[in-house]
């Protein structure tokens, strides 16, 4: 078939979807009211009634019809690996049942990959977007999963190769900082952004020193990137903080990288972290005074979450992953007096016996 030929069938196609009636016997408005509150996991089944149903579907308009009538619904999305096979693997958890579900794997340059922590994973929420970095032989790879067609999609390629950094959605940039060049030993101070809309990345300040990778949070307009603590505690840790309206470092104040002790959320626009020392408290950071405060109310249940930890907020609610893929929501709340408490429950999910043997290297929340 010449290519002329395939694009006259590509339009025949498309003609066809927009005349055809979505659901015979209603208006299109009303079916497409109906089609909005399939769930997100069966869209690739949805997709292939008929070729308006796809066209609907996979329109870009579609997830912002959801967001604006406030029906979209938010899915942990968790990065494993298997501690048998080396295999990695995207799950999707269903909050409201309990259900998980299988991602399709990613390029297949990523199965080439020495440790899922090489990679290095960011998203923007709202628009229901994972980003991968960091993947194939180049280690320069970036790939783009949108929920909406559950599939995966090349981005351009990273500026500088890198391994083992951090990065994060800064402003709805992607941020990549940090890390090594090509998995050896020889560490970088590049820092770059990548726009979505136009597919392009460019340069920002470099970092001051070298950090070694532990962690990073995004709140409001800085990034904050630290060391954190490793045994066995003979120095200090390192931490930086980037300025996005001016594009500069900063040294992260010493109360604050002192007390990082564990892996970091934002919730509420603050920062806390589940501590992985001890019974696993929760702690927030106060900028007032540069200290840490311990969070009230429930440790995190200690007989059923092992690390290690990975973890994601959503408007007053963090869920931490531990090994197994077992999963804990807390709900977090502000007294009038400032202090925060938290209250935490296992989720009961499905299939549990097939997850035994994965363990988190990410997770994030989208709303799909």
């Amino acid at each position: 078939m010449t290519e002329t030929q395939t694009s006259i069938g590509q339009e025949e196609e498309e003609t066809r979807a927009k005349t055809q009636p979505l659901i015979p016997g209603l208006p299109n408005e009303i079916a497409e009211l109906c089609l909005l509150r399939l769930p997100y996991p069966y869209h690739a089944l949805f997709r292939s009634v008929s070729s308006s149903w796809n066209t609907t579907i996979t329109n870009p308009s579609f997830l912002l019809s959801k967001q604006s009538l406030s029906i979209s619904s938010p899915y942990l999305f968790v990065f494993s690996f298997n501690k048998s096979t080396a295999k990695v693997q995207w799950q999707s958890l269903d909050l409201s049942s309990g259900r998980w579900f299988v991602l399709p794997p990613m390029p297949s340059s990523f199965a080439k990959i020495s440790s899922p922590h090489a990679l290095s994973c960011a998203s923007i929420p709202r628009q229901g977007k994972l980003f991968v970095l960091g993947g194939g032989e180049s280690s320069r790879s970036a790939v783009v999963y949108t929920a909406l067609t559950n599939r995966w999609s090349l981005e351009s390629p990273m500026l500088s190769p890198r391994t083992y950094f951090v990065s994060g959605n800064l402003n709805g940039k992607i941020m990549a900082v940090g890390g090594s060049l090509d998995g050896g030993g020889e560490a970088t101070k590049d820092v770059e952004s990548y726009d979505p809309e136009s597919d392009t990345w460019k340069e920002s300040a470099r970092l001051p020193v070298v950090l070694a990778k532990y962690d990073s949070a995004v709140i409001g307009k800085e990034m904050l990137v630290t060391e954190g603590w490793a045994w066995p505690f003979m120095f200090p840790p390192m931490g930086h903080v980037y300025d996005s309206d001016k594009d500069t470092w900063r040294e992260m104040s010493g109360g604050m990288k002192e007390g990082w002790t564990g892996v970091s959320v934002v919730v509420r626009g603050r920062l806390f972290v589940i501590s992985e020392h001890g019974d696993f408290p929760m702690k927030v950071y106060s900028s007032e005074d540069d200290t840490w405060r311990y969070v009230s109310g429930e440790k995190l249940p200690r007989k059923t979450m092992r690390r290690p930890f990975a973890v994601a907020g959503v408007e007053d609610r963090v869920f931490v992953v531990g090994e197994g893929l077992n999963v804990a929501a807390g709900r977090v709340d502000e007294g009038q007096n400032g202090e925060f408490s938290v209250e935490w429950r296992m989720i009961a999910s499905s299939s549990h016996q097939a997850r035994t043997q994965f363990s988190p290297a990410s997770c994030h929340v989208l709303y799909v």
